[in-house]
């Protein structure tokens, strides 16, 4: 007869029989748990005084590693009962010390005064003491690598002036200590007060802060990468700030166009409409990967009409609008602003040049086709006074000479889709910042059209140090930075040139008006301007200068994180443009 088998073994079996491991062995200097060696180091000694957070060098350990505070209130007669042995224990040695003739102990002494005033603050109940175990469980995956883990834990423990012991031949005891099951086999323990124990509790970290208990976590965001210090994920809803600007700062080879194109991919999968203004042909791809639209400025046939007034805006000041911004463009191509004459010369061609082709103050008329760029001149030449005159001969290259190009007739390309790159590498280096600022314009009429219920928009400017150097440009950036948050949009500056961005009035506007600030490697040139720009401590410079490519600082207001740059392998080749998305 065959012996009858239990249909469910498992009935009848402790909850603690189940999780546990096959087999543990025991060995004098570790323990191995199925696959893992682990080791436990008992804290043995304390600084005299402690900051706070001051675990936080532990907890932020690169590595596997389990902090284990226990702890017990002392009831107010065994603390005063203690207070009172360690105090006559001390007073004793100061008194034996005084009858021999001896120097009296400093040690000794400050030991005295503050028993003497821990002992009133409990006697006043303004303190409690508590008995305290902290053992610190590390975990590897071979007893080599165990041996390394722990003299790393020993020496980020001695940093912090903690003496470490290892719990010899009682690594199973301390293996135990470290489970979720608030039972200490290792019992050894230290006195501390309501001050120290505060202060030991883990109130700050590496990681971003999460939601408080009870609150909802964030329904947005992206996933930035990986913390450097705690290997938690990093995620970041740029919407969720005071503002959606923010800025990228990096040197070259430092991957900053890497982590652009990796923020715009997935704010795309979020449902956000980006244009990006691309000075090096290094997003085509990406947009004709996702089906987005590209604009080359400098080829044969692509115009932008600066005096063009977007479709759909019957605000009463639209046509001022425009006219204000052909004063910006003309400074732009001139390099400066024109004397006051010429200014007031340049206004009245621009309303005669309005008048002449039919449009008026009437938002009737704004659908009849605009002025262009020599309409103005024209009417800057008609003018009696050499100002006009003087005016329209320095706009002749724009208009009649080698530059007119991209002038030279009605805007041909309205851009549409959730992706629309401009690039601007065609363009000669005298029209390079021209170019930027029609680009921007173009895609501010889009942001400012106020429709009801428009999506969220983020604009992207790579090497924006092109614009920062010329004032004017650097202005109109300035003021999409301050204007965008109130028409759901956001402003996204990339500049390998960080002493062009960083050495303006308008390029610090930018920068303080931006809630999400990424820095990559830094030069050593720029690094003392970038440490005063955002006051980064002595540690966080050093980690810019040192950093791998891919390697980054989030700064947020007061959340700093550093974090190292992660993408899917889809992601990585769309990234490097070694994919389309269709393979």
């Amino acid at each position: 007869m065959r012996p009858r088998q239990d249909p469910n073994p498992i009935e009848g079996t402790t909850m603690a029989a189940l999780p546990g491991p096959a087999a543990v062995h025991t060995h004098p200097d570790h323990v191995q748990v199925a696959d893992g060696y682990t080791a436990t180091l008992i804290v043995t000694g304390y600084p005299a005084e402690v900051g706070p957070a001051w675990l936080e060098p532990l907890l932020s350990w690169p590595g596997r590693l389990d902090v284990v505070l226990y702890v017990d209130p002392l009831s107010a007669p065994a603390a005063a009962a203690r207070l009172r042995r360690q105090r006559a224990r001390l007073e004793s040695h100061r008194l034996d010390d005084a009858g021999r003739g001896r120097v009296s102990d400093p040690l000794t002494d400050a030991a005295a005064d503050d028993a003497a005033e821990l002992a009133e603050r409990v006697a006043r109940g303004e303190s409690t003491l508590f008995r305290v175990g902290l053992y610190l469980c590390v975990t590897a995956a071979s007893p080599t690598e165990l041996r390394d883990a722990v003299t790393h834990v020993r020496a980020t423990a001695a940093s912090v002036l903690l003496d470490t012991q290892p719990a010899t031949w009682r690594h199973l005891q301390g293996w135990q200590s470290g489970l979720p099951l608030a039972t200490d086999r290792l019992h050894t323990r230290r006195v501390m007060d309501t001050d120290a124990l505060a202060a030991a509790f883990p109130l700050a970290g590496a990681d971003l802060p999460a939601p408080l208990p009870g609150r909802p976590g964030p329904a947005g965001g992206i996933l930035y990468g990986l913390n450097r210090a705690s290997h938690g994920v990093v995620w970041w809803d740029r919407w969720s700030q005071d503002n959606a600007n923010g800025v990228v700062l990096a040197r070259s080879g430092s991957g900053k166009s890497y982590f652009v194109k990796l923020d715009i991919l997935r704010e795309l999968s979020d449902g956000v409409h980006v244009a990006v203004i691309d000075p090096e042909n290094e997003y085509l791809r990406l947009a004709d990967a996702v089906g987005g639209a590209t604009i080359v400025l400098g080829t044969g046939g692509v115009r932008l009409n600066p005096l063009d007034i977007p479709a759909g805006d019957r605000r009463d000041q639209a046509r001022t609008r425009r006219a204000l911004f052909l004063h910006t463009l003309v400074a732009v191509l001139l390099g400066e602003q024109p004397p006051p004459a010429e200014r007031a010369a340049l206004d009245r061609a621009v309303l005669t040049a309005y008048d002449t082709a039919g449009i008026t103050t009437d938002p009737d008329t704004w659908q009849r086709p605009a002025p262009l760029l020599r309409d103005v001149t024209a009417a800057l030449t008609d003018q009696d006074g050499p100002a006009g005159q003087m005016l329209a001969a320095r706009l002749t290259p724009w208009t009649h000479g080698s530059f007119r190009e991209l002038f030279d007739g009605p805007t041909s390309t309205v851009p549409a889709g959730q992706l629309v790159c401009w690039s601007t590498r065609a363009l000669a280096d005298e029209l390079r910042a021209a170019g930027m600022l029609l680009a921007l314009d173009a895609i501010w009429r889009e942001i400012d059209n106020p429709a009801a219920d428009p999506p969220r928009r983020l604009v992207v400017v790579d090497e924006a140090w092109t614009l920062m150097r010329d004032g004017d440009g650097a202005r109109f950036l300035a003021r999409l930075a301050k204007q965008a948050r109130k028409r759901r949009a956001g402003l996204l500056v990339c500049s390998q040139d960080v002493l062009d961005v960083l050495g303006s009035d308008l390029g610090q506007i930018v920068i303080a008006n931006a809630a999400t600030q990424v820095l990559l490697r830094q030069a050593p040139q720029a690094i003392d301007l970038i440490t005063d720009a955002f006051a980064l401590s002595t540690g966080e410079a050093r980690a810019l200068l040192t950093a791998r490519r891919g390697e980054a600082l989030l700064l947020s207001g007061t959340h700093r994180v550093g974090f190292q740059i992660v993408a899917a392998p889809a992601e990585h080749r769309l990234c490097t443009g070694e994919l389309d998305l269709d393979d």
